[in-house]
This record gives C-alpha cells, structure tokens and sequence, in this order.
C-alpha cells in the first residue's frame, strides 16, 4: 500500500509547484477547444434516453463544428509558433 505522507502533502503546495507562465498561456490557447467538447458531450448526453428531434440534430451538428473549429484554431497557431528551421518563433 502506498502511503501519502505529511512532506508529500506539504511538498504538494510549494510555490515553485506553480505552473508556469507558458503552461498557463498553452491552457488558455486550449480553453476553447476545451470548451467546444464540452458543448458537444453535453448535446450527445442530452439526447441519450429519448429521442433524437431536428432540433437535436442541429445542436449536435453545431457543436461538431465549433470542435472542428477549435481544433483547426489550435493546429494553425502551434504551426504558425514554430518557424521553417523548427525554432520557436
């Protein structure tokens, strides 16, 4: 059994334990995306004990391209970060 003990719990709160600000700027690029599937999850959820109406359908649709969307933002800002030599830019 592995035990947790009091200096890993203390150790669990350093300040250096922060993240740091470009994992707090790559969050924030990703918080859209993120968000997107969220929709998405919660119009599939929706409709899974009754069902599925126009309405529905449209939803679900909407929400698939606003993941599409998302995703494709992401993909063209991490392949405009990086320069032709593979450097940051």
């Amino acid at each position: 059994m592995n035990h947790i003990t009091f200096h890993d719990a203390a150790i669990a709160f350093e300040p250096w334990l922060e993240p740091t600000p470009a994992e707090l700027d790559a969050i924030e690029r990703e918080t859209p995306l993120t968000t997107a599937r969220i929709e998405l999850l919660d119009a599939q959820i929706s409709v899974l004990d009754r069902p599925v109406t126009e309405l529905d359908e449209r939803r679900i649709r909407r929400a698939r391209r606003r993941v599409l969307a998302a995703r494709t933002a992401l993909t063209n800002h991490a392949a405009t970060a990086v320069s032709p030599t593979g450097g940051a830019a």
